[in-house]
């Protein structure tokens, strides 16, 4: 990781930039950052580092996916690196802009914070497939499912708290390794708010998030026409989903009763 002059701010952001597409829109969003929270640092995972040579508020380390399919519940390794730095890690996702300067004084309580609602009454609203997934593993954890909370996954905070922060990522990573063996392969919100509930964490919304809600904009890349693919992109995509696959199956069987019974 690239080493910066030393932050004022006690908190930073970050985000994924895998892939051509993302890092561009890493970039745009650390030049925002410069100018409407200057105070702040950007912590990018990203095949790239070296994309981001020329910008001076960006802290860049090495990551290759570890989704089998989708990248989605790689963004526990970013906090991860985050959190080292920083007391307060904010996710926010690389196809957000800020529009409005940020104040220097946002308050941050341990934990996790962001947008949420009952992780079953969302799902059956917008993933009712995953919603049998999602109450088994409840079950395996010995959490009751209408106690956990859906996440909003695009921008939430996670500060330090006694070391639950390093559980939550634990369990996090834990969980969606069952749930992408089940096919489930994006819906991390609800993954994150089971990892919550599993230390005990209460989902807030606080006032930081809503100020940082207000002063930017969710862009959602994801339906935006992507870039062209070159003839090798197809295969390489094919070849990496069956080695993260096999590896994942491996990893699983560390731990056989609760990932296959």
């Amino acid at each position: 990781m690239m080493n910066l002059s030393e932050p004022t701010a006690n908190y930073c952001f970050c985000t994924l930039a895998l892939r051509e597409k993302y890092q561009k829109l890493t970039k745009t969003l650390a030049e925002d950052l410069q100018k409407y929270a200057p105070q702040s640092s950007l912590v990018v995972g990203t095949d790239a580092p070296q994309y981001f040579d020329n910008s001076p508020n960006v802290m860049a380390f090495k990551h290759t996916q570890k989704g089998i399919l989708h990248c989605y519940n790689d963004k526990r390794f970013v906090l991860e690196e985050s959190l080292k730095l920083f007391p307060t890690a904010i996710f926010i996702d690389a196809d957000t802009r800020l529009i409005e300067s940020l104040p220097d004084n946002l308050d941050f309580t341990p934990g996790i914070v962001g947008c949420h609602q009952s992780m079953v009454e969302h799902n059956k609203k917008y993933r009712p497939r995953d919603l049998p997934n999602l109450i088994r593993v409840s079950e395996k954890l010995g959490i009751p499912s209408e106690q956990v909370n859906w996440i909003g996954e695009s921008l939430f905070i996670v500060t330090r708290d006694g070391g639950k922060e390093q559980e939550f990522l634990h369990f996090w990573g834990k969980i969606a390794l069952y749930l992408e063996m089940k096919g489930m392969h994006s819906g991390e919100g609800s993954i994150m708010g089971l990892a919550a509930a599993k230390v005990g964490w209460t989902v807030d919304t606080g006032e930081a998030w809503l100020i940082l809600k207000n002063k930017s904009n969710h862009l959602d890349a994801s339906y935006q026409p992507p870039i062209k693919k070159d003839f090798w992109q197809p295969l390489q995509k094919r070849l990496g989903y069956h080695y993260r696959l096999n590896l994942a199956r491996l990893n699983a069987l560390k731990n056989y009763d609760f990932y296959y019974r």
